[in-house]
């Protein structure tokens, strides 16, 4: 369970406020539990104090919480590698420019009949093949994208990839490169509140679609990915997400936003049928546009504090954080942000290099990789962060296993 800052302790009693009806089994939090799913769900809050009592002291009935945990990953690319030497082609830049400013020598870029749904359902079959979770024990696929390929929605489309039988929810997660933090978060809630087993996370974006490929500012940064996570329901003294800390600030759009524009057109009737002037016309989404400097400044201010307050509610010290996973976006955000938090450069998980700015994406396919290299072993604890167009930012501390 968790409330809008971080995840509620599943030790301690309900808050002053939120009482139990013993008529109904409803917390005034909006909760219900009965008999039957109390081993399942726990509807608790914190309150000063109630470390000190135990559940019998206390007087309100203790529910016994579920955990979750990260117990398989998958990623999946496009078989297309765009270099820097291949860019300096396109538009005036060169290789020592883009890297030197960004960390970024290669991309992946979807082309021809490549499909960004077919990517995503690649990651999340590995994802569950890595977990022995069969597709029909599946109860929700998250697809955390801000470029499906269906206006309302491409997560159906992967759970019939996945050919699950039993129709599971599926749907998107749109928050751009926060989205798999937003993602993990959700998660965590279904399983904790909703008594869900098997929950698929997946990031997934081809950015490439709606970049200016004259825009020497912007084409060199994007690239295309899914990554996948599945998370599970667990024991609580298995749980593996500890804390998270989330916000947004509709203010910085301006910084960083792909604004939907009417398409405007010569003749008088459009494409669609409209009388120009008179009803919609058909509309389409603009290129990427950023300020870099602005972004650069955001992220190295809110990151830092983000995770050292997602620390703080797990109520661990930044020592006891074996891996430091940021958003891919730039290497020089990521060294700025691990600078400030003090993790060495060897424990900070990075394949910016080699993929650029995958946005939803970035998270799960950099941790797959640090998976399956042996970087990452089971227990191991990382602090992780998303950031990126909304404004959205987002940190989690988490456990891999």
């Amino acid at each position: 369970m968790a409330n809008a800052s971080g995840l509620l302790s599943p030790a301690v009693a309900p808050s002053v406020g939120r009482r139990l009806n013993p008529s109904t089994g409803v917390f005034q939090s909006g909760f219900l539990f009965s008999e039957g799913v109390s081993r399942r769900i726990v509807c608790s809050s914190t309150v000063q104090g109630a470390e000190k009592l135990s559940p019998s002291e206390s007087g309100v009935p203790r529910l016994v919480s579920r955990g979750c945990k990260l117990v398989g990953c998958g990623s999946a690319v496009p078989s297309l590698q765009i270099s820097n030497d291949d860019l300096s082609k396109i538009v005036d830049t060169s290789d020592e420019w883009i890297s030197v400013r960004t960390g970024i020598r290669n991309r992946r870029i979807l082309s021809g009949k490549d499909s960004l749904t077919d990517l995503a359902a690649e990651a999340a079959k590995k994802a569950l093949q890595m977990a022995e979770v069969d597709p029909d024990d599946v109860d929700l696929v998250l697809l955390c994208t801000s470029t499906p390929e269906d206006l309302f929605g491409s997560a159906p489309q992967i759970q019939k990839a996945l050919g699950c039988k039993n129709n599971p929810l599926a749907y998107d997660i749109t928050a751009a490169c926060s989205g798999f933090i937003l993602g993990l978060v959700s998660a965590a809630c279904y399983v904790r509140g909703g008594g869900f087993n098997n929950v698929l996370v997946i990031g997934a974006d081809a950015l490439s679609r709606y970049v200016d490929w004259t825009d020497r500012g912007s084409c060199i940064l994007f690239g295309d990915a899914a990554g996948a996570v599945l998370v599970q329901a667990c024991d609580s003294e298995e749980d593996g997400l500890f804390a998270f800390d989330l916000h947004s600030d509709g203010e910085g759009q301006r910084h960083l936003k792909a604004t939907m524009t009417d398409n405007e057109k010569d003749h008088e009737v459009g494409t669609n049928g409209s009388l120009l002037g008179v009803l919609p016309k058909g509309s389409s989404y603009s290129c990427i546009q950023m300020n870099g400097k602005e972004v650069f400044r955001f992220a190295v201010r809110v990151v830092p504090q983000s995770i050292e307050l997602a620390l703080e509610k797990a109520g661990l010290p930044g020592s006891s954080i074996d891996w430091l996973l940021l958003h891919q976006a730039n290497q020089r955000i990521i060294d700025a942000v691990a600078t400030r938090l003090e993790v060495p450069s060897e424990r900070v998980i990075s394949n910016l290099a080699n993929y650029g700015n995958t946005s939803a994406a970035s998270i799960p396919l950099a941790l797959d990789e640090a998976v399956r290299n042996g970087k990452v072993k089971a227990g191991h604890m990382i602090a992780t962060a998303g950031f990126g167009a909304g404004l959205t930012w987002g940190s989690a501390i988490i456990r891999w296993g």
